[in-house]
């Protein structure tokens, strides 16, 4: 950062105290915390003006000395610098500003550009900021997140690596503020920082914006310590605020402090639903629980009645945490907001309803898939969050071992047949799909899907929303779908005798089709289309493989815990098997700052059922899903609870895991 000319001596005026000349009056840095950007920008003054932590009250000294012009100011003192003097800033000439608010500007460029290489910000979006940043002015990292183009997580994380600064979370800091830094709660507010730690010589204090040295000036100057910058998350840190000088309310129950008893509503007045879901407070109320949902790296959002209170869960890694939820009187307004975004009828309560919410969240570009079903206690609504920009159609990401990859991948290439992937909802079944159709789509070849709802867009690929309420249905596509002269046919479920028939017609026929089902295992696939009524003969003349996968938390590598294998798990798991000589090591997951299970992200544990000669024998037989799986596994297939115990000792995943999406298989 650009420092002050050399030889420089700068007029200050104390924030608590008389005016000192001199040099920066903070050691270990050449440039000043204290100095900001000129201009009518008004800051809160950082010092106590009260006796206690809470600000409250007039102190007896007086905080600032409102008239004074510094000295060689003209007597018509711009609105900035008068601000300088009230805030006990240093009071230099216009080129030293100017450099600093260079500086600043260097740093929020480098950090944009960390965001870039991170894949976190898109340059369109960069450019559209700067447009706005050239006529606006301010900060160009704060208005990235104002336009919503990046998260504060990505945010912070990006400035403190630019910065070489640490990253804090709110809940490592201490349960109390320090008691010796007394700051104007206004102050803290206003510029998103928080003192959370203190000695004899310093002061350590967590900014959202580092960038910026006017905060940590302002309070070296008030303490007459040393500041140490901390980076953390401006809503973390609002939430940190209130906590130690509030009255302890979160962001949600500040918002709902400000909605009255009215804010009930009553249900069976639509129009009073309709404004009631209109007001602002209920608007940030709904934005704070999906942006919450984001953060968290949620992929459901269960928003549940009952009697007595509302319930709001998220899915994260496939498990439901209940997370801080909006009051039992509230729901009817929580519930017209989502269906007002998603285009439902508020006054429809007593039939399920679906629709989509296109909203844009911390920079990502966020599909929810809305659906609500009447309870006892009102309308359930559960919202799935597709972020399109974050998919991975990379085998070898989702999971796929080289074993397992080069058996799939043959099976792909086959010209014709059916290639099916089976397993229970939220299994990742679509977007191995999907990564198969990537590998796939190339000029020479043309794919056709039909899928409810299209989740990703692939370019090359023509994909159809199928919609029953209009009578255009898998079946239906299909018929129309096979005189379109595809190469190849995606559906998204067989679900029917029908469907199943129309696809096997297509696979006979020189198509290779591609679909789920819901089962269990791969074996069981089988079975599942006979008890659907498909001919056996069918079966065998055109089934390829059949993949059934699980998706299994991931532990977060850089915290794990390695740890010797008791001989009692060992012969309990058969580990031996899998390494047959040797210390057998496992893996625990560790909390840290960035994941509070231990757990970041889900791998897959899958088993591939390839179709020969002696399992097509079995199922003319009519063999059972037990003994077609003994079959398989008698030719070297590897089940999903063997591979999941492979991952456990790799490191992927816990044996806990394993066995808890397991265990039904």
């Amino acid at each position: 950062m650009a420092g002050f000319p050399s030889g420089t001596r700068i007029r200050w005026l104390s924030a608590c105290g008389p005016r000192v000349t001199g040099r920066p009056p903070w050691p270990g840095t050449t440039s000043p915390p204290g100095a900001i950007r000129s201009g009518p920008r008004k800051r809160a003054s950082p010092c106590a003006r009260g006796t206690g932590a809470t600000g409250r009250g007039r102190s007896s000294r007086p905080c600032s000395r409102p008239g004074r012009r510094a000295p060689g100011a003209p007597a018509s003192d711009p609105a900035g610098r008068r601000d300088l003097l009230n805030f006990g800033l240093p009071v230099t000439e216009s080129p030293v500003a100017e450099a600093i608010q260079e500086s600043i500007e260097s740093a929020d460029g480098r950090i944009a550009a960390a965001l870039i290489a991170r894949g976190r910000l898109k340059d369109a979006d960069l450019g559209r900021a700067q447009r706005l940043h050239g006529e606006a002015g301010g900060s160009l990292s704060a208005l990235l997140l104002r336009l919503g183009m990046v998260s504060e997580r990505d945010m912070a994380e990006a400035a403190a690596e630019v910065l070489d600064l640490p990253l804090l979370s709110a809940k490592d800091c201490p349960d109390a503020p320090p008691p010796g830094v007394q700051l104007s709660l206004r102050f803290l507010k206003q510029l998103s920082v928080c003192p959370v730690g203190e000695d004899e010589q310093h002061v350590d204090l967590l900014v959202a914006e580092p960038q910026d040295p006017y905060a940590a000036g302002a309070v070296a100057l008030a303490t007459g310590r040393r500041v140490r910058v901390k980076v953390g998350l401006r809503a973390e840190i609002a939430d940190l605020i209130e906590r130690y000088y509030g009255s302890g309310r979160s962001a949600m129950g500040a918002i709902v402090e400000n909605l009255g008893d009215e804010s009930s509503g009553d249900e069976a007045d639509v129009e009073q639903l309709r404004d009631l879901a209109s007001e602002a407070p209920v608007i940030r109320l709904v934005n704070l629980v999906i942006q919450r949902a984001v953060e968290l790296r949620a992929s459901d959002i269960h928003i549940e009645p009952f009697e007595s209170r509302l319930k709001v869960r998220y899915r994260v890694d496939g498990v439901l945490e209940e997370a801080e939820s909006p009051p039992a009187n509230l729901t009817a307004a929580v519930i017209s907001r989502i269906k007002i975004m998603a285009k439902l009828n508020i006054a429809e309560r007593r039939l399920p309803q679906d629709g989509r919410i296109m909203v844009r969240v911390q920079g990502k570009e966020l599909d929810l898939r809305v659906s609500t079903v009447p309870t006892a206690h009102g309308e359930s609504v559960v919202m799935r969050l597709l972020d399109r920009e974050s998919v991975v159609l990379d085998f070898k990401a989702l999971g796929f071992t080289d074993e397992f990859l080069g058996q799939f991948l043959k099976v792909l290439e086959q010209p014709h047949g059916i290639l099916l992937v089976t397993g229970p909802t939220g299994s990742g079944k679509t977007t191995t799909l999907y990564a198969a159709l990537s590998q796939l789509n190339t000029p020479d070849v043309k794919i056709i899907t039909v899928e409810d709802p299209v989740e990703y867009q692939i370019e090359g690929i023509n994909q159809i929303q199928a919609k029953p309420q209009i009578g255009l249905d898998f079946a239906h596509a299909l018929r129309s779908i096979v005189r379109q002269d595809p190469d190849i046919i995606m559906i998204g479920e067989m679900r029917d005798l029908e469907t199943s028939r129309i696809a096997i017609q297509s696979a006979l026929t020189g198509h290779l089709v591609l679909s789920t089902l819901h089962t269990n295992n791969a074996a069981g696939g089988i079975t599942r289309m006979m008890d659907m009524g498909v001919e056996d003969y069918l079966l065998t003349s055109t089934v390829n493989g059949i993949l059934a996968q699980r998706l299994v938390r991931r532990i977060e590598p850089t915290h794990m815990e390695k740890y010797e294998a008791l001989p009692e798990v060992i012969a309990e798991f058969g580990l031996r098997k899998f390494q047959p000589e040797g210390t057998i090591w496992l893996y625990r997951p560790k909390p840290s700052a960035l994941t509070p299970t231990g757990y970041l992200g889900r791998t897959t544990i899958m088993e591939f059922l390839v179709m020969d000669d002696s399992l097509r024998r079995l199922v003319m037989q009519h063999a059972g899903m037990g003994e077609l799986e003994e079959a398989a596994r008698a030719r070297g297939m590897r089940t999903m609870y063997e591979d999941g115990l492979i991952k456990a000792m790799q490191g992927l995943t816990t044996i806990e895991e394993v066995l808890r999406v397991t265990q039904e298989a």
